[in-house]
């Protein structure tokens, strides 16, 4: 007999409807797995064999063929194990097959027909929902991430024996229900306050720019000059995730298998600290089976990239087109794959390679020639789309050992707020986030310069040598202050402040 059961694969973030057609014939006793399966895939037929015999069910003595459709795509991962389960047990006549045209299944089954959690499926939930599935049965631990998917019936189930029982009666079970907005509000918090950054209002500064605007942020100090501890409050000052950025937010995740809380949407804007040695596929994602790297998972919040000229020159090249079109692109023999990668990059790094270089009290060491070498690793394209370059001094004596806070993330955050909803306004007919988004078009429409503007950015553009690029980015940066200040139109002020955020594109 022939059966057909729906389930899904996963490529890049989205997901594949893919059918599981199982004929059990005459032939001598075994099961082949056809369609491109991996190995993962191959091992199912012994998994799901031995599941099926001690849940209590009678695996057909003959032969069995499983097909994968489209044959053309690669299959991957245990995530097969339940639906190739439930067609054997079909194609043998043990359970109804009512259901299955508007079902689909997921999930890995153990030795004695436990289901377990498989990856990914909030981005297979989002597919079968747009596909026009009605139902999605999968593990019971996978439940809470799929049932946030609206118009579509999540079921979770702890033993293949409940699925089974669930399709001959199915009038006895319930889809699972999920408050969506509560899952979302119950994870939203960071520790790390601005409250505990001594002075340094200038980079304090920098900061609350950044995030009302999205923008890209280097700061360049001595070490012990506070960093680092200014990069990672950047989190606690951003804009909550809406409804719509969590959701995509989430779904990244699950594809990489780092959803650690499975029952949650992810609230807060991701953070990624890839360390210097990380390499180009690392960051940007790769594999024979392509999954996201560090600057998707960074999409909607925050990469930081601490120490940047210790990365490998060619690694940061990478950033150079993520940074430009928000999104990275992996191309393989068999296909090609998109990520997303909205993310804003901010980083640190030391003047030289003794970190001091014009630091007021302990002298550099470097040579000219040294401290040329250790900025080459930064390319001028790189550092073009950088839009808040930041050097941050030494601490005074008398601020390391004020008693005082400075002001709260809360606070700063309420402005940052505010300013996103003017830019939100703004670009509501756009589909644009934030002002570190726009283009050359939008420049022109929001962003209109009088005389006396373009004749300070004209100055700034001879003295600093900057590119076409990087004045865009002294207007996007000055339209976010204007944002910031509630004022309608750029003023004067607002462009030179921009302007001296431009003013370490090479230190040497």
């Amino acid at each position: 007999m022939l059966a057909r059961v729906w389930s899904a694969a996963l490529v890049g973030i989205d997901a594949v409807k893919v059918g599981v057609e199982v004929d059990v014939a005459g032939g001598l006793p075994g099961i082949v797995v056809v369609g491109l399966p991996d190995a993962a895939v191959q091992e199912s037929r012994e998994r799901v064999k031995a599941a099926l015999k001690n849940a209590g069910y009678a695996v057909p003595m003959r032969k069995i063929v499983i097909n994968l459709t489209p044959a053309d795509l690669r299959k991957e991962g245990p995530c097969f194990d339940l639906p190739i389960g439930i067609g054997i047990l079909a194609a043998s006549e043990q359970v109804n097959v009512e259901l299955f045209e508007q079902t689909l299944f997921l999930g890995e089954v153990s030795l004695d027909g436990a289901l377990r959690p498989v990856a990914g499926v909030l981005a297979i939930a989002a597919a079968a929902q747009r596909l026009g599935m009605q139902k999605l049965v999968i593990p019971k631990d996978n439940v809470r991430e799929a049932a946030v998917v609206k118009g579509l019936q999540v079921y979770g189930f702890q033993t293949i024996t409940e699925v089974t029982d669930f399709l001959n009666q199915p009038d006895r079970y319930s889809p699972f229900q999920l408050d969506s907005a509560e899952e979302l509000v119950r994870v939203r918090f960071h520790e790390l306050d601005l409250k505990d950054v001594k002075g340094q209002s200038h980079a304090r500064r920098a900061l609350e720019i950044a995030a009302a605007g999205g923008h890209n942020l280097i700061f360049v100090g001595p070490p012990g000059s506070g960093k680092t501890m200014l990069a990672r409050r950047l989190p606690g000052i951003l804009p909550h995730l809406d409804f719509e950025e969590a959701l995509e937010v989430t779904q990244i995740h699950s594809v990489a298998g780092l959803l650690k809380d499975r029952g949650s949407l992810i609230g807060d804007r991701p953070f990624r600290s890839p360390h210097h040695s990380a390499s180009g596929p690392s960051l940007v994602g790769g594999g024979s089976f392509p999954r996201p790297g560090e600057i998707s998972l960074a999409h909607r919040g925050i990469l930081f990239l601490d120490e940047l000229t210790e990365f490998k020159r060619d690694v940061l090249e990478f950033l150079r087109q993520p940074l430009e079109d928000g999104q990275v692109t992996i191309s393989r023999t068999r296909q090609s794959v998109s990520f997303p990668a909205k993310f804003t990059l901010v980083a640190s790094t030391n003047p030289c390679p003794c970190g001091y270089f014009g630091d007021t009290i302990q002298p550099c060491t470097c040579s000219p020639r040294q401290r040329e070498q250790y900025w080459a690793k930064l390319s001028g394209p790189l550092m073009d789309r950088i839009d808040l370059q930041v050097a941050v001094n030494r601490l005074k004596p008398e601020e390391i050992t004020q008693q005082g806070s400075g002001e709260a993330s809360a606070a700063v955050r309420q402005r940052v707020e505010v300013a996103r909803q003017l830019a939100h306004q703004r670009f509501q007919d756009a589909s644009l986030h934030c002002n570190a988004e726009m283009q050359s078009r939008h420049i022109r429409q929001w962003c209109r310069l009088d005389d006396s503007i373009r004749m300070l950015l004209e100055n700034a553009i001879r003295k600093l040598g900057l590119s076409a690029r990087a004045t865009d980015r002294i207007l996007k940066v000055a339209r976010t202050i204007a944002d910031l200040a509630g004022e309608e139109g750029l003023q004067t002020h607002h462009v030179a402040e921009a302007i001296q955020y431009r003013t370490i594109d090479r230190m040497q």
